[in-house]
């Protein structure tokens, strides 16, 4: 199934050139692997583009909302980049990855490695972040939680088509909930009732 996140964008060299509010201009070095980009869209947040052309080496990253570093304390900013990964217990492994693979379309990090912790897991990408699913017991009730997830801790995905989604959660017959907002969103329950939402961008 073709993942509905954004795709890796392979780049000839591994370096970009990043404006942030038009003011500063730095050089980014990329991982020498696929560079996934992640578009937020959220007020307040950075919104990244990526304009690169079939002839050119580098791609021009644009913050199109101000972001503002006033009244920073240096003493106390240990420097936030972005969210690396998100945890997620499971009580069996290949049951987990045949819903986040065969069913969302996640790849697995092979990079990461899965002999090192003293229980299985896997790491998937989401975009340039990822899912770290643990076979661990879950300490959390399986019953009676909320219905809707967006009522409940959820793990919240950015992509592209809400509807495309929504076919395949039909075709697969996985219940879901739409956002009570009206905005294009969906919540559903992987295997172990673990929350996600899926909001499009």
């Amino acid at each position: 199934m073709a993942s509905l996140l954004n795709p890796s964008l392979t780049l000839p060299h591994n370096k970009v050139k990043c404006e942030i509010a038009g003011s500063t201009a730095v050089t980014i070095t990329l991982p020498s692997v696929n560079f996934q980009p992640f578009v937020r869209t959220a007020r307040n947040r950075c919104h990244l583009v990526i304009n690169a052309s079939k002839s050119s080496t580098e791609a021009d990253i644009l913050a199109k909302d101000s972001v503002s570093v006033e009244g920073v304390d240096e003493s106390t900013d240990f420097g936030v980049v972005s969210m690396h990964h998100v945890g997620i217990l499971c009580e069996n492994l290949e049951r987990s990855l045949n819903f986040y693979q065969n069913i969302l379309g996640l790849k697995i990090n092979e990079a990461r490695p899965h002999d090192k912790l003293p229980y299985r897991g896997a790491w998937l990408w989401v975009g340039s972040e990822m899912i770290h699913l643990m076979e661990l017991p879950n300490p959390d009730p399986l019953t009676g939680r909320p219905e809707h997830g967006g009522r409940d801790r959820h793990t919240c995905i950015a992509i592209r088509d809400v509807s495309k989604l929504k076919a395949i959660l039909d075709k697969a017959g996985i219940a879901y909930t739409l956002s009570r907002s009206g905005r294009p969103a969906i919540f559903t329950r992987d295997p172990d009732a673990n929350a996600l939402e899926f909001t499009q961008v």
